[in-house]
């Protein structure tokens, strides 16, 4: 039955036009989509409280689960451990916070994105686009409701248009946690970026190339956690399996076997991306909130930190950076 249900949700997505919109438009209209087809239960809330009383639960009265699609606004940790544990860590969690004022970068506190990195029922994504997050929400209903796996997903909506489509080799590495958006030519510095955060990669690289005339490969990545379990599962079977052909992953597929420095950047603070560093065997530079100012990195600062990890390669004159350094408006 719940596969059946997931089968004539995924069928009726499936219809709608590939989105450039953007994330939080995007799946929006896909609620509103499985809301009419009624197979699916679809939940708009606003979870501002730890109280389990608090979240709608009429839905789980019916004896057959249907996929469900929650449309929240969390803050905190608790809050979304709460809301976690009202669904039995269930379901696709789609938190919209970011696009409301707050003291704090992307909306939430700090501990909520360490939470969810370290939740092992969850698998979290921070899209870029309406067609990255359009892919997300359609193999969450497939892995979740027609495989039967357990867990949920997670995704930070926000409210900027993506203003792009992607091809369909792009989809398929976007769920795996990377893709390249222009990694085709050779470049000085790769340049990833997960969210919203990765529209100032992309005027970064735009910097990079005018001021200094230095090539950015581009990266979208987004799920910076699952890229790093993916590839601390592999690197954990290859310890365990000395004589075995070595299990590779889907971080080292897009960036191994290349000494190009690798700038990787997010909205959430800089923890998330520091799981990646283990597994890069180029230069790695992590830059998050409170990496160099309080808010998530502006393009300057990658600027110029793509610049001081080109320096310190001995690729570029030191007095380079120093240059940029004077010459950017950093706050």
């Amino acid at each position: 039955m719940t596969a059946h249900s997931a089968q004539r949700c995924i069928d009726a997505l499936s219809r709608l036009a590939p989105c450039s919109a953007s994330p939080l438009y995007t799946v929006i209209t896909m609620a509103n989509t499985l809301e009419r087809s009624r197979h699916a239960w679809v939940i708009r809330g606003q979870s501002r409280s730890r109280r389990a009383g608090s979240w709608p639960s009429w839905f789980a009265r019916n004896k057959d689960e249907k996929p469900m699609l929650y449309l929240h606004s969390a803050v905190s940790s608790a809050q979304l451990c709460a809301l976690a544990n009202e669904t039995a860590q269930r379901g696709i969690l789609c938190n919209d916070i970011e696009n409301q004022a707050s003291p704090w970068p992307k909306g939430t506190q700090p501990a909520l994105a360490l939470w969810l990195a370290n939740n092992p029922y969850c698998t979290p994504y921070d899209p870029a686009s309406g067609h990255e997050a359009q892919a997300i929400v359609l193999a969450a209903l497939r892995t979740l409701y027609v495989d039967g796996k357990p867990g949920f997903y997670y995704l930070a909506l926000h409210d900027h248009d993506g203003g792009r489509l992607l091809s369909a080799r792009q989809l398929e590495d976007a769920l795996k946690g990377m893709y390249p958006v222009d990694a085709e030519r050779p470049a000085h510095v790769r340049l990833l970026g997960a969210g919203q955060a990765f529209a100032e990669v992309v005027q970064a690289a735009r910097l990079l190339q005018q001021d200094w005339n230095i090539t950015a490969q581009l990266w979208s990545c987004p799920s910076y956690t699952r890229l790093a379990r993916e590839a601390c599962a592999a690197e954990r079977w290859n310890r365990l399996h000395p004589t075995a052909p070595k299990r590779s992953c889907h971080l080292r597929e897009c960036l191994a076997g290349d000494a190009t420095p690798v700038i990787a950047v997010t909205g959430y603070p800089q923890p998330i991306v520091d799981q990646l560093a283990a597994h890069v065997d180029a230069r790695f530079v992590a830059l998050g909130a409170g990496s160099v100012q309080a808010s998530a990195p502006n393009r300057y600062w990658i600027t110029v930190l793509a610049l001081r990890a080109l320096a310190e390669e001995g690729r570029i004159d030191a007095r380079q950076v120093e240059t940029a350094m004077k010459r950017y408006p950093l706050r």
